[in-house]
């Protein structure tokens, strides 16, 4: 920028006017945003544009959160999230196949142009992916009252990473039962059960996970993704097995300890954390920019994307070091992983905006920056022992905006709770409509209603007379029962931690020994196991998908705790004798 030139300031803007500005600025910058204020805008902008936008974000959770914002805004089927396996780099740990199943139907909806927006946390664009022809080779479309034999299907199915088990629950499983095959694919929302008469597929209908019944829906047609990022079937099996041959001489390892890796990789059985070998499961894996050739990129606070790309590099090089002095195979990070220079390198010749809390200072800055006023809800957060006087100064303030012609929404997560939230209001006085399916877009000014949802946080844009309230904003966070698989994510850093021979304690069995993870099969399932050693050799292989049944075992400093035993009646008198204590204890508290 010369001396003369002046950076294009734009103070009060709107969010209409920064998608105009997108159109006409190869770069711009937006200061102010608050809450799902980011969402909103990013709906507006793929409204106004009509192209296709990559949204990069810090962190997982921010990404996940911010996904799911987009989605409420923009009710279209179009929003894609790209996570990160959620292992640190080199550790020996998989992913979880819920993750690389989102993943790979990410990518096919990116592949195939069905992606209007992905969300992609820096950890994920850093990471190299499967390329997109291999992707679309090994795409399987089966279509209804066509013919597929259906060993030759179960094969197919087990090639492209989909585990079979009894009863499915989970995506990339699958179970043939007569001429049943009940499959919950990659890219489905929903389990599907495809009947068959003969070879010839007569019906395709989704099912709930819940009961198992079918839904009264009739579908022609299903695609078949891969359920793994690493294939090992085929070709791709013959390529690994060559190159992780090659990797192994080139790391002058034992041929006894070489040929039986090679040995898990036939079996398709390999042990927790060879997913970091997948450079050698193809001839050259690509950059996440390769299916994103053409898009428009935003970047959500880009400090702390700086900051995270640079945390996760140093993360790789140290895990690197680590698993190159363990003995185990391994490839160098380069043929895996970016390096934060790659991603800057990448972002500086394509078309991007910057969204920012605070205001950052270029020298030679040339793009316009538009200022929109935001304001978080914090001040209409009721306390619990004020909550009559914080429900009333609520109602006050949707009155006056009213007759300001303020166009509200007020969010909440589920019907129940949209309908005591209408209920409150009325009883301070306040009618409100309640529409479950009522979006921002559709109100019309001084119009106000309570709709149904999942936004995280609420906004107001005072110049457009506009506020988004989430039931958060004014009860405040409430517990929510975790999933299976978020408490599983939560101890995996400390499963991590585990060294073999450490002392863990089991809520059923009691004190044991941790020998480590073992990956194995039995009839049609398998999966990876902690396998844990009691009093009297007894042993127990516990699913990791259980792993909240454990924890670390934490004693004096020095002691060695002794054994349970399995079965046995010591371990019970120990949960009594504490649960005894532990109601003494409380007596006590209430004499005092």
């Amino acid at each position: 920028m010369s001396d003369n030139e002046q950076r294009i300031d734009i103070r009060h803007a709107t969010l209409h006017a920064v998608a105009e500005g997108a159109r006409s600025h190869r770069r711009l910058e937006v200061h102010g945003l608050t809450g799902s204020g980011n969402a909103r805008l990013l709906a507006e902008l793929l409204d106004e544009t009509g192209g296709t936008c990559a949204i990069l974000v810090a962190d997982q959770k921010q990404a996940a959160r911010l996904c799911a914002d987009i989605r409420f805004f923009r009710r279209q089927d179009d929003v894609v999230f790209f996570p990160n396996w959620e292992v640190g780099p080199y550790d020996p740990l998989s992913p979880h196949p819920e993750v690389e199943a989102e993943r790979i139907a990410s990518l096919a909806a990116m592949h195939a142009g069905k992606a209007r927006a992905v969300v992609i946390p820096v950890r994920s664009l850093m990471q190299r992916v499967m390329p997109r022809q291999v992707l679309n080779d090994l795409s399987l479309q089966l279509l209804l009252e066509e013919e597929y034999p259906r060993e030759e299907l179960k094969e197919r199915l087990l090639g492209l990473g989909y585990q079979p088990v009894p009863m499915v629950e989970d995506r990339g499983t699958f179970s043939l039962r007569g001429d049943i095959l009940d499959i919950y694919p990659t890219a489905s929302r929903q389990p599907l059960r495809l009947d068959f008469f003969g070879d010839f597929i007569e019906q395709i209908r989704p099912f709930s996970v819940t009961d198992q019944r079918v839904v009264d829906q009739q579908l022609n047609e299903v695609l078949l993704l891969p359920a793994r990022e690493m294939v090992l079937a085929g070709p791709h099996l013959e390529h690994f097995l060559l190159r992780l041959k090659e990797r192994c001489d080139d790391l002058d390892m034992a041929r006894s300890r070489r040929e039986a890796i090679l040995d898990e990789a036939r079996e398709s059985l390999l042990a927790p954390g060879r997913e970091f070998l997948l450079p050698l499961n193809y001839e050259l894996l690509s950059p996440l920019f390769d299916y994103l050739p053409d898009v428009d990129w935003v970047v959500l606070d880009p400090p702390a994307v700086e900051q995270a790309a640079d945390q996760f590099a140093a993360e790789i090089r140290s895990g690197e070091s680590r698993i190159a002095a363990s003995g185990e195979p391994y490839v160098e990070a380069s043929s895996l992983f970016l390096e934060p220079a790659d991603i800057s390198t990448a972002l500086g010749s394509a078309r991007q905006i910057d969204l920012t809390r605070l205001q950052l200072y270029h020298l030679e800055a040339d793009w316009p920056l538009f200022r929109v006023e935001s304001v978080a809800n914090t001040d209409f957060l009721c306390q619990p022992n004020e909550l009559k006087g914080g429900l009333d100064r609520l109602v006050d303030q949707l009155e006056e905006w009213r007759e300001q012609n303020w166009r509200v929404l007020l969010v909440c997560h589920q019907r129940g709770q949209g309908e005591r939230l209408q209920e409150m209001l009325e009883n301070h006085g306040l009618s409100l409509p309640f529409e479950p399916e009522r979006r921002l877009v559709s109100l019309e000014k001084g119009e106000q209603a309570i709709a149904i949802g999942d936004l995280s946080s609420g906004f107001r844009l005072p110049d457009e007379r506009i506020a988004v309230f989430c039931e958060e904003d004014i009860f405040g966070s409430r517990a929510r029962r975790r999933t299976r698989r978020e408490k599983q994510r939560a101890l995996l850093p400390s499963l991590s931690e585990l060294k073999e021979n450490d002392f863990i304690v089991h809520t059923d069995h009691g004190i044991g020994r941790y020998c480590g993870l073992q990956h194995l099969q039995s009839g049609q399932t398998e999966g990876d196991y902690l396998l844990i050693e009691y009093a009297g050799d007894d042993k127990l292989y516990l699913p990791i998908d259980r792993i909240e049944r454990v924890q670390k075992y934490v004693g004096s400093e020095g002691h060695q705790p002794k054994l349970d035993k399995m079965g046995g009646s010591a371990w019970e008198k120990a949960k009594l004798k504490a649960r005894a204590a532990v109601e003494e204890l409380a007596l006590s508290l209430i004499h005092i």
